[in-house]
C-alpha cells in the first residue's frame, strides 16, 4: 500500500474524501473492474480486498481499546517514585539538620519566657493566660 497524505478517517469522520489506496497495481485495477459487475459472482476476500482500497480500517479496528495507558501509567508512576526517591536521598544527605528553634522544648521555653514578659497582655497570649493558677482561661 502507498502511504497515504490527504487520507483521514476517524470515528467521527469515518467516509473520508479520497480513498485509502489512490495507485493501484494491476491485480487491484482487474478486482477494480470486476466490481462494477454483480456483487453475487465476488468472493468474500475479495469484498474485503476492495473494502481494504476504500477504507483503512473497520469500525471494529476504530474502536478496539489501545494497551497505551499501560505505558502512560507505568511511567507516572516510575517518575512518581523516582521524585520520592530524589526528595528522601534530599532529606538524608542535602539538607541540614532542623535548627534547635524547632524542638518542642524550646518551643515550650519561648512560650513561658512570653508568658513571664507579660507579652501582648491585652489581645495576645498573656490575655488567656491565668497567672494566679498558672493556667490558660477558659
Amino acid at each position: 500500500m502507498p502511504p497515504y497524505t490527504t487520507y483521514h478517517a476517524q470515528r467521527s469522520y469515518p467516509m473520508p474524501d479520497e480513498p485509502f489506496c489512490t495507485e493501484l497495481n494491476a491485480e487491484q485495477q482487474a478486482l477494480k473492474k470486476k466490481e462494477k459487475g454483480s456483487w453475487t459472482q465476488l468472493s468474500h476476500a475479495e469484498k474485503v480486498a476492495l473494502y481494504r482500497l476504500q477504507f483503512h480500517e473497520t469500525f471494529a479496528e476504530m474502536n478496539h481499546r489501545s494497551n497505551e495507558w499501560k505505558t502512560v501509567m507505568g511511567c507516572v508512576f516510575f517518575f512518581c517514585g523516582f521524585t520520592a526517591l530524589l526528595i528522601w536521598w534530599q532529606r538524608v544527605y542535602v539538607f541540614p539538620k532542623k535548627p534547635i528553634t524547632l524542638t518542642d522544648e524550646w518551643k515550650a521555653q519561648q512560650l513561658q519566657r512570653i508568658l513571664d514578659m507579660k507579652g501582648n497582655p491585652v489581645q495576645g497570649l498573656a490575655s488567656q493566660w491565668d497567672y494566679e493558677k498558672k493556667e490558660w482561661k477558659k
